[in-house]
This record gives structure tokens, sequence and C-alpha cells, in this order.
């Protein structure tokens, strides 16, 4: 970790500066520049806004709800933000093998207490089940074998789970 401080200090100095720094700079910068440079100049608009703070007050209030409603049109409405998911799996090897880990984890998970539940009523398992059992296990073991970050062995496998 010690390699990376200089770029986690970029990182973190970015996500301060465009989340927060740049967003509070831009709504400010944009209601102070709307005001002065239209609204003082146009003399119809300056008796709906006869001051800084009356604008300032209706913006806001009209505002503020308007982009909560956009921001969750983004999550809940569209496709934009499941495309946006995507992109960050596929471009972050680490969250892509996490997802991938867990896919693999409640595969194997249900498979296995499947054959547990089955043993446990004192029932054989079926030849099948027992080649099941070993297909998963000989399937995981050779990915896990052949996956590294750098690859993308863990996307194909991904896409390859979620098709079945």
């Amino acid at each position: 970790m010690g390699n990376k401080l200089g770029f986690r200090g970029w990182f973190y100095f970015r996500q301060g500066w465009s989340i927060y720094f740049a967003f509070i700079f831009a709504a400010i910068n944009t209601l102070v520049v709307t005001y002065y440079l239209a609204i003082e100049n146009i003399p119809i608009l300056k008796e709906v806004f006869p001051t800084f703070y009356v604008y300032f007050l209706i913006v806001s209030s009209v505002g503020i709800p308007l982009l909560i409603l956009v921001g969750y049109i983004h999550f809940k409405r569209t496709k934009a933000y499941e495309a946006e998911a995507d992109i960050f799996i596929e471009a972050n090897p680490f969250a892509l093998r996490m997802l991938v880990n867990t896919e693999v984890l409640v595969r194997l998970n249900l498979k296995l207490s499947q054959n547990i539940l089955k043993l446990s009523k004192n029932e054989q398992l079926t030849e099948n089940e027992i080649e099941e059992t070993k297909i998963i296990s000989n399937e995981l073991t050779k990915h896990i074998q052949e996956r590294s970050f750098k690859n993308k062995k863990d996307l194909a496998f991904l896409k390859k789970l979620t098709k079945s």
C-alpha cells in the first residue's frame, strides 16, 4: 500500500473535489451568474425575482425536488445506472472477482446443501447427483487455476453463469 500512497491521495482529492467542492461551487456559480447576468438585465424577470435571495429560494424550492426526481429516475427507472454498474464490474477486477466468488459460493453451497439434506435423511446420492457435484467441482477448480486479475476469465465465467 505504501507505493500507492500518492495515487490513493490523488483519488481522495478527486473525490473531494468532484463530489463535494466542485458540486457546491458549481451550484453557487450557476445561481450567481444566471441572476446577475440574466435576470437583473431583463425587466420582466426582475419583477418575478426582485432580489437574489428570492431567486435563490424559488430556484432551490423547485430545483432541489426536481433534481431528486431526476436522480431517482436515473437509478430506478432507466437502464443508465445498470450500464454504469456493468462498466464498473467489467473495469474493476477486484469487484468482478468478488461478484464471481459470490456466484460460485452460492451455486456450490446450494448443491452441497441439497446433498447434505439428502444424506441426513439416510438417502443415498444417485450417480447423477454425484456426477453433477463432480462437474461443478471440476469446473470451479479449472476456473480458479486459470483466472488472474489481469485476464478476462472472471468476466467470461460470470457471463457463462448468468446465461444458464
